[in-house]
């Protein structure tokens, strides 16, 4: 039986742009409190600029980051791992360890509930995700039946 190949889904557009929102306001705050230091305390203004270009160096750095290289869900052979989701519970886990899947909707977030056979369970929003609901649970179904031992019909 032919393994599947190893899944990444990474964050949504949507979810990538608050968190760049957080970080340009952060950045906002860091800058207005050295403007606050350098007038007060007389320091050079060139900690201002340099600064400045590092907050920007970082926030293209960490929207690529978030853009091309961290992922939120991977599926592999092996099991799964979740990442950057609050509130997931059980963040990783094989796929011998799940006795079933089912989608939810608490507080109308559509959602894949992985349980596992301690009675733990994997929360996933798939809106969280930078996918197609319904291929993601195709994907997810695949790679629960092969780990698992199932073979399709």
């Amino acid at each position: 039986m032919a393994l599947p190949t190893p899944s990444d889904y990474r964050l949504s557009p949507a979810l990538g742009a608050r968190l760049m929102g957080l970080l340009l306001v952060a950045l906002a705050i860091l800058l207005f409190v050295l403007t606050a230091a350098v007038a007060v305390f007389h320091l050079p203004p060139d900690l201002l600029v340099v600064l400045a270009v590092l907050g920007v160096v970082g926030v293209f750095g960490g929207g690529w980051l978030l853009t091309r290289r961290t992922y939120v869900v991977r599926l592999d052979a092996d099991g799964y791992r979740v990442r950057f989701v609050r509130g997931a519970g059980v963040t990783a886990a094989s796929w011998t360890d799940v006795e079933d899947a089912v989608t939810a909707s608490p507080r109308g977030i559509p959602c894949v509930v992985l349980h596992l056979k301690d009675g733990r369970a994997t929360t996933i929003p798939v809106e969280a995700l930078a996918a197609d609901r319904e291929d993601f649970v195709r994907d997810l179904q695949a790679h629960l039946q092969r780990g698992q031992g199932l073979t399709p019909l």
